[in-house]
């Protein structure tokens, strides 16, 4: 915890947080300790009232036992925190314990240090509560884990898997650790990983991560990652690291409380030498530590950090990583989200839905040419084409020194000839410029494919829109919020798109850099944080310029994760305004415990100069202060379900999971797309056109 915390403690001082963190509110340690000096100080009152004079020397000895007791808790992190010259509200406190006791006020210290070991546990348990609450992801991974090695099937600790070992997961099981399916299909429910209530369908191929559940048959996957290495780790360590980070607003306390505990000093260190000068000393000395307690800021260096910890705790368990306080803060008072297209609005699977030859020329031979230069690109539309030529059983060609140009296409030479496939503004369609207009007009994206300077012809592929896209879209309007959407598409293909999901302010033919210029200007137009929705790889650079940069899809994407200040682990978007509400939420109860925190410095410390309060009655509004603002702090990891979605279910390695909810419109990976009927018949192209 920060010095300018109640706490002297800082992280590194307590040691392994496994080792520390409470399982229920009666095994913190600070607590039993205010317990005890809590039944010491009812003592030191009864005894006095209960056995007559001689009871109170009695009294008195409780009252010492109650203030040494509940001293523990704060005054060694405030003597640490000298040593290494920094001073914190606790130093504060270790001085007014000290000089009361000095002063011979033995009440009024017992019931300093009871209080104040009140505020001390239950800082330490909220902060630990979410902490671990994060950390029961790592529970999903089951202690033990079936391999076959050698033929032979046996059951090994879940420790001691290897990479490249062949797990064997049975119908109700949980996987172990990250791999890809060898054999086998199934669904897994993955929704204590990413959030998501939809099962996820995988085959021979396809990659899985801890913690999934399989619903059906059996599954052989291999590893690519050990236990202590896997996509959950990497989470739980991202997250744990994210929240030490500082946001605006804690900065903001930091910035408050760090130089007003040595003024503090100062201030009451005068009221002590002046006032004793002009009157009774014992009195003003007096009034000087009651001062120094009224004005320290606890709760203020305690609002923000509870809140920023359970913030983001709570939105890790609905499958959105946010790298800390700073995150939280701008994803809360974001005004205008823009989107990536590819892999954000669509679902990344797009397929060839039109293909035109030009005179001379046949079908086949324009998806061979395309096929040919897209055999080695990682780009989406890549996957499309080779998948029509394979469907199609068009015979394979090889191009060489394939070169591909950024934001535009691809270049190489195919029979000893150039050819080159890309945008229409790049390779000009000539004869084809009607067609190529029409495939854009509905949707499509379209690439010109050439040979040796002739336009052999043309193919449109259609990535089909995410179903939850234009609810997400409505949803961030609603809010206040607007949206923008971002594409390397043709501005035709880019506004049929946009109009389908309620977008009006669209930018198409845009490469990458193009994309981070645009979020700066959008930043500077509106003075307010802007938010970049993107696939953490291509869109690095515009993740990177914007206030907030979001990830798509970043389960187990170290890549998407290291990109992004936020990252939504699964692949519903609407998690994203579920996430910015949640942020808002967050940045409005770091408001509201800033606002409070001053609020109740400014009005004690007048009535403590003028000896309105005593220390008793300022240490104990201060510390009723403090639970409210924990209380209220604590408000920010409470979850709102999703329409249409579970809400996150805690994690339970026992539970079984093999019955999936659906949600009341049917599954997503059955019910038919509007776009699946979009062929050569719809465009209306004519002979020369057929669907892929």
């Amino acid at each position: 915890m920060s010095d300018a915390c109640c706490g002297g403690d800082t992280p590194e001082d307590v040691g392994p947080r496994e080792s520390i963190d409470p399982v229920r509110l009666r095994d913190v340690r600070e607590l039993r300790i205010a317990g005890a000096a809590g039944v010491l100080v009812l003592l030191g009152f009864l005894l006095p009232v209960l056995g007559g004079p001689p009871a109170t020397g009695s009294g008195v000895a409780a009252h010492l036992a109650a203030a040494a007791l509940g001293g523990v808790t704060f005054v060694p992190g405030a003597v640490r925190g000298l040593r290494r010259r920094r001073v914190g509200v606790a130093t504060l406190m270790t001085i007014a314990l000290i000089g009361a006791l000095v002063l011979g006020q033995v009440a009024e210290a017992a019931m300093l240090a009871f209080l104040f070991s009140i505020s001390e546990a239950l800082e330490h348990y909220s902060v630990t509560r979410t902490r671990r609450g994060l950390r029961s992801l790592l529970a999903l991974v089951p202690t033990e884990v079936s391999v076959e090695r050698g033929g032979l099937t046996g059951r090994i600790p879940a420790s001691a898997l290897e990479v490249g070992d062949l797990m064997v997961v049975m119908a109700g099981d949980r996987v172990a650790s990250d791999g890809m399916v060898r054999s086998g299909r199934s669904s897994l429910d993955v929704s204590a990983i990413t959030g998501e209530s939809m099962p996820a369908e995988v085959g021979p191929g396809d990659v899985v991560h801890a913690g999934s559940v399989n619903a059906n048959g059996v599954l052989r996957v291999e590893a690519t990652a050990r236990v202590e290495d896997n996509s959950l780790a990497k989470v739980v360590a991202v997250v744990e690291d994210a929240q030490r980070l500082k946001g605006d607003r804690q900065r903001i306390a930091d910035r408050i409380a760090r130089p007003l505990v040595p003024a503090i000093m100062v201030v009451a260190a005068l009221i002590a030498g002046i006032g004793s000068l002009l009157g009774d000393p014992t009195l003003w000395v007096e009034r000087a530590l009651v001062v120094l307690v009224a004005a320290a800021p606890c709760a203020l260096a305690l609002s923000v950090p509870v809140t920023v910890v359970a913030a983001v705790g709570a939105a890790s368990r609905f499958g959105v990583l946010v790298k800390g306080g700073a995150a939280i803060e701008a994803l809360g008072a974001v005004r205008t989200v823009a989107l990536d297209k590819t892999g954000t609005l669509t679902a990344n699977r797009p397929r060839v839905v039109a293909v035109v030859a030009a005179q001379g020329w046949t079908e086949d031979e324009v998806l061979a040419t395309a096929a040919a230069l897209e055999r080695h690109s990682e780009h989406p539309l890549a996957a499309a084409v080779l998948t029509a030529a394979a469907e199609g059983a068009v015979a394979q060609r090889d191009a060489t020194d394939i070169e591909a140009v950024p934001g535009h296409g691809l270049r190489g030479v195919l029979d000893g000839r150039p050819a080159r496939l890309g945008k229409p503004t790049w390779v000009l369609p000539a004869a084809l410029a009607a067609e190529v207009d029409q495939l854009q007009g509905s949707g499509a994206t379209v690439a010109v494919v050439e040979v040796d300077g002739e336009v052999v012809g043309v193919i449109a592929v259609r990535d089909e829109l995410r179903r939850e896209a234009a609810e997400v879209v409505a949803d961030l309007r609603a809010r206040g919020i607007d949206v923008v959407m971002l594409t390397g598409d043709h501005e035709r293909t880019a506004r049929a798109i946009a109009a389908e999901l309620g977008i009006t302010r669209v930018h198409a033919n845009l490469v990458p850099t193009d994309k981070s210029d645009l979020v700066a200007r959008f930043r500077s137009e509106s003075g307010r944080p802007v938010a970049m929705v993107g696939d953490g790889v291509n869109d690095a650079p515009a993740l990177a310029v914007a206030d907030v940069g979001i990830a798509m899809g970043a389960m187990g994407a170290d890549v998407a994760i290291e990109a992004a200040d936020v990252a939504l682990m699964g692949s519903d978007l609407r998690h994203l305004p579920q996430a910015i509400g949640h942020a808002r939420r967050a940045r409005g109860i770091m408001l509201q415990n800033i606002a409070l925190s001053l609020l109740i410095v400014v009005g004690l410390v007048p009535l403590a100069a003028l000896g309105v309060l005593g220390l008793a009655a300022v240490v104990l509004i201060h510390e009723v202060a403090e639970v409210f603002v924990i209380a209220n702090a604590v408000r920010a990891g409470r979850l709102a379900a999703l329409d249409g979605v579970e809400a996150p279910r805690a994690a339970d390695p026992g539970r079984d999971l093999g019955t999936f909810q659906v949600a009341e419109d049917g599954c997503a990976c059955c019910a038919p797309s509007a776009d699946a009927s979009l062929d050569a018949s719809v465009l209306g192209i004519g002979g020369s056109a057929r669907g892929a």
